[in-house]
């Protein structure tokens, strides 16, 4: 049987998860579009706005562990199918919202919520459960790839919507696609039929069968290179959620036409999943570690080179296509690496105290930048330090994949 025949069984469940990834995803990045017309409307600030984007991410990192943690215990079905539920509640609260409170509560405690129990870290770990090692890396690419195509379908519509019916439209738009995850959660599921191979359950965790969760998580924090790609993710976080929600604002800000804010996250979305795919397939070849340096420092560069100058249509379009190649890739690789290291029973769970960093990244990323801005009038401060922190958490990943002594595998299969 050919590798490729090998995947035949598993397709629903690998098409499901994506699709699940790829509506969360999609609404998630797009949420950015409606922070001028909601805040104006019922009277808050944007920095009011970006701080339940944070607690989204804050929710989202903390309770990532948990969510994989509970894999283990209930299987992934039930946790998939309650996450998807929970965003689709968030944002019908979200678009009742009259004041702060049911932001927060819409847009970030229960979107947070779904996006632990759903979006990338899950949705790689159905795929690293039910695919040989041999496609592991590039099938997580693919998942990733498709993930990132919800935000070409979401994007534009809630711009739609928005500008011919208001933001509530909108965001009840964004609710209908959101249950669109509900099935796509329950055939994702499906992973639970599949046995953990015995090689692929890892020799550096063997005080997890007895000491479980918390010994697995005592082994990971306890191995340098996972601490490195861990606080190297942090920066990542920062970076990208500055971005969704920041962007569409400081279009604005510069004059430029609306829609050209749904336009970018589009291509952001449609390079994506090129990325996700290049990166997929190279993590099969390259050091996984290394390849994450790269994607930190190309980004950064980019970052830095896009806001030096006052934005035009062809820059944003241009700059929001560099960003989107270099997007999630970084699913697959730090996916990858756990596996690798670690093995798959904790895999899931162990990804998650990695995504947990990157969401704290994420928090100073979406509600640093709005204080920022609401302080200085400007988001200068905030892109120099996103640029200045990502060339930093590139050169000393790189550093530390390449120079670290190459020693044999932590689990018996990648």
């Amino acid at each position: 049987m050919s590798k490729l025949a090998a995947l035949r069984p598993v397709l629903p469940i690998l098409i499901g998860a994506s699709l699940m990834l790829s509506i969360g995803m999609g609404l998630r990045q797009s949420l950015g579009i409606f922070v001028q017309p909601l805040t104006r409307d019922i009277g808050i600030s944007i920095a009011d706005f970006t701080l339940a984007i944070a607690v989204q991410n804050l929710a989202w990192g903390f309770l990532q562990p948990v969510a994989g943690a509970l894999v283990v215990r209930l299987g992934f079905r039930p946790v998939m199918v309650f996450g998807a539920a929970a965003h689709a509640a968030g944002l019908l609260l979200l678009a009742g919202a009259q004041g702060q409170v049911s932001v927060v509560l819409g847009a970030g405690l229960l979107i947070g919520l779904s996006l632990a129990c759903s979006a990338i870290a899950i949705a790689l770990a159905v795929g690293t459960r039910v695919v040989p090692a041999a496609l592991r890396s590039t099938t997580l690419g693919i998942i990733s790839a498709v993930g990132s195509l919800g935000s070409l379908l979401a994007a534009p519509l809630g711009q739609i919507l928005a500008e011919d019916h208001g933001w509530r439209a909108g965001i009840l738009g964004f609710a209908a696609l959101a249950m669109l995850m509900l099935p796509a959660a329950w055939v994702a599921g499906g992973a639970d039929r599949v046995p953990i191979p015995e090689a692929g359950r890892g020799e550096a965790i063997p005080a997890a069968a007895s000491g479980g969760a918390a010994a697995a998580a005592r082994i990971a924090l306890g191995t340098p290179a996972f601490v490195v790609m861990t606080t190297a993710y942090f920066v990542c976080g920062m970076q990208l959620i500055f971005l969704t929600t920041h962007l569409p604002s400081y279009l604005t800000i510069c004059g430029m036409d609306p829609m050209l804010s749904a336009e970018a996250l589009g291509v952001i979305g449609g390079f994506n999943v090129l990325g996700s795919l290049f990166f997929g397939w190279a993590g099969g070849r390259w050091n996984k570690q290394a390849l994450l340096g790269l994607i930190y420092l190309l980004r950064s560069l980019a970052l830095g080179a896009y806001f030096a100058w006052p934005p035009s249509e062809a820059s944003t379009l241009v700059f929001a296509a560099v960003m989107g190649f270099l997007w999630l890739g970084v699913g697959p690789l730090v996916a990858g690496s756990v596996a690798e290291m670690f093995g798959l029973r904790w895999q899931a769970m162990i990804s998650g105290i990695a995504f947990m960093s990157h969401q704290l990244g994420s928090f100073l990323g979406a509600y640093g930048g709005g204080l920022i801005f609401d302080a200085l009038g400007s988001y200068d401060l905030a892109w120099r330090a996103g640029v200045g922190l990502g060339l930093l958490a590139g050169v000393v990943q790189i550093g530390f994949a390449l120079g670290r002594p190459r020693g044999p595998s932590l689990a018996t299969a990648g």
